[in-house]
């Protein structure tokens, strides 16, 4: 998995000095998670994994006000039987000097760094504002 990551990723950020290394690239990105506490983040807003539903409009409020910044978040469809989506990755993107920054502001050809926090494998797309969604106590 990590070599893979590093592959992938890691050789596109290994042009900044402050990630060109193995060490450099996986030590910053624990660091940016720990500084980015989604758990804690989404707990003050009342927002814990559990069994019950959330609107997935509240979440992205509690992240936008919170991190002042537009993460990507991605879901897992409804099963078939069910009516709520999971919460599969939640992606939040930084400038090259490291600061947060809208994911939604570079969807047009830059590459962000970005922090990816991931459930599973199963196929992710964009969470729907209308389903009920589940937030899994998988997703750190």
């Amino acid at each position: 998995y990590r070599k893979h990551e590093w592959d992938k990723h890691g050789t596109c950020a290994a042009t900044l000095e402050v990630l060109n290394s193995q060490k450099k690239y996986f030590g910053k990105a624990i660091e940016l998670y720990q500084h980015i506490d989604l758990n804690g983040c989404l707990s003050k807003a009342g927002i814990k994994p559990s069994s019950s539903y959330y609107k997935m409009t509240a979440i992205k409020e509690a992240l936008e006000i919170f991190y002042g910044v537009t993460p990507k978040i991605q879901c897992l469809p409804p099963e078939e039987g069910e009516k709520a989506q999971t919460i599969g990755q939640i992606e939040f993107c930084f400038t090259k000097e490291l600061q947060l920054v809208n994911c939604t502001a570079l969807e047009g050809g830059s590459n962000p760094v970005q922090a990816r926090l991931k459930l599973g494998t199963s196929e992710l797309s964009v969470c729907d504002d209308t389903l009920p969604t589940y937030y899994p106590s998988e997703v750190q």
